[in-house]
C-alpha cells in the first residue's frame, strides 16, 4: 500500500520558505507585543496583520476555509483557533498566538504562548505549562533530525511530556501534591507545509504504532504540541472555530516550521534557526543561505 505523497522541497525553495518563516515570526512578535492589560484580542491580531502587509506578504490564515482573521488569538481556556474580536485581555492571561505567512507561493506557520502583562503576572502553574509544551516541541524538533519516520516525532514529543509534565514532575516543580499530569491533545496536530499551509503527513503529538512515511531530505513540518493544565478533553464552540478545554483548564500552544534537508534540519520560524534551544539535545541547526 502507497502511503502519502510528500512535497519535497529543493534547497532554493526552502530558503524562500525560510523568508516566508521570518515574516511569520516577526507578525508573531509584534502580536506579543501587543498582549497587554486592557488590549482586545482584536488589537492582537491588528498588530500582526500590520507586520505582514509591510513585509510584501499574504496571511495564509484569513480567508482560509472562511476564517475572520490573519492571527488565532487563544485565551486561557481556548486551545487553538480562538478568532479575535472583542475580548478584553486582563492582567495575567495565557494566550497562544498562532499565525502564517506566504512569499513567494510558500507559506510560513508558527505559533507561541505569552502571558498579559509578563510572566511575572501568570500563575506558576501556567509558567509550567508553557515551558512544558513548548520543551515538548523542541524535543520532537531535536528528534526530527535524525528521525527516519514521521511518528518518531509524535514519540519524542509524548516522552517529554511523560517527563515534565506529570503529576509527579508537576508536584516537584510547583510545591504542591498534584493528582494529575497535563492533558496531552490528540484531535489536533502538526502538519506538512510548503505551496499549501496544511499539507501531508500528519505529525502526530504522541506514540503511535504505525511510525508513518519515511523522512526524506526536503521535507518540511510543523511540529505544534497542545497542553492543557487539565483534561485533555475538548470542545468546539458554536463559532465552528474555537476549540476550547471541557473542564475549562487552561491552554498553551508552540509551533515551528521546521526543514529537514541534506545536511541537518533548520527551523525556518525561529531567527536563529534553532539553535538555541536544540543545543542542550546536541543538535545544531545547518541554515543554507
Amino acid at each position: 500500500m502507497f502511503g502519502p505523497r510528500l512535497e519535497l522541497k529543493s534547497p532554493a525553495q526552502i530558503t524562500t520558505m525560510r523568508k516566508a518563516g521570518l515574516v511569520t515570526r516577526a507578525a508573531l512578535e509584534a502580536a506579543r507585543a501587543a498582549c497587554v492589560p486592557g488590549a482586545t484580542t482584536a488589537d492582537v491580531d491588528a498588530a500582526g496583520a500590520r507586520v505582514i502587509a509591510e513585509a510584501g506578504a499574504r496571511s495564509n490564515f484569513k480567508g482560509y476555509h472562511g476564517f475572520p482573521a490573519t492571527l488565532c488569538v487563544s485565551v486561557n481556556e481556548e486551545i487553538v483557533h480562538g478568532i479575535p474580536g472583542q475580548r478584553v485581555l486582563a492582567d495575567g492571561d495565557i494566550v497562544s498566538i498562532d499565525g502564517g505567512a506566504i512569499v513567494g507561493g510558500y507559506h510560513g506557520d508558527s505559533a507561541l504562548t505569552v502571558f498579559v502583562g509578563g510572566e511575572e503576572s501568570a500563575s506558576a502553574e501556567d509558567r509550567e505549562l508553557s515551558r512544558v509544551t513548548e520543551e515538548s516541541m523542541w524535543a520532537g524538533i531535536a528528534a526530527f533530525a535524525t528521525a527516519t519516520r514521521v511518528g518518531e516525532i509524535g514519540a519524542a514529543i509524548e516522552a517529554s511530556v511523560d517527563e515534565n509534565g506529570s503529576a509527579a514532575a508537576l508536584s516537584a516543580a510547583l510545591g504542591t501534591e498534584r493528582a494529575r499530569g497535563f492533558g496531552l491533545i490528540t484531535e489536533y496536530t502538526g502538519h506538512g507545509i510548503g505551496t499549501k499551509m496544511h499539507m501531508e503527513p500528519e505529525v502526530l503529538n504522541y506514540a503511535a504504532k504505525q511510525l508513518g512515511p519515511k523522512i526524506k531530505p526536503g521535507l518540511v513540518l510543523c511540529i505544534e504540541p497542545m497542553l492543557t493544565a487539565g483534561s485533555a478533553a475538548t470542545e468546539v464552540l458554536d463559532d465552528d472555530w474555537t476549540v476550547v478545554t471541557r473542564d475549562g483548564s487552561h491552554a498553551s500552544h508552540w509551533e515551528h516550521a521546521v526543514a529537514r534537508h541534506a545536511t541537518g534540519i533548520w527551523v525556518l520560524t525561529a531567527p536563529d534557526g534553532g539553535a538555541e534551544r536544540l543545543a542542550p539535545y546536541g543538535v545544531t541547526p545547518v541554515p543554507l543561505d
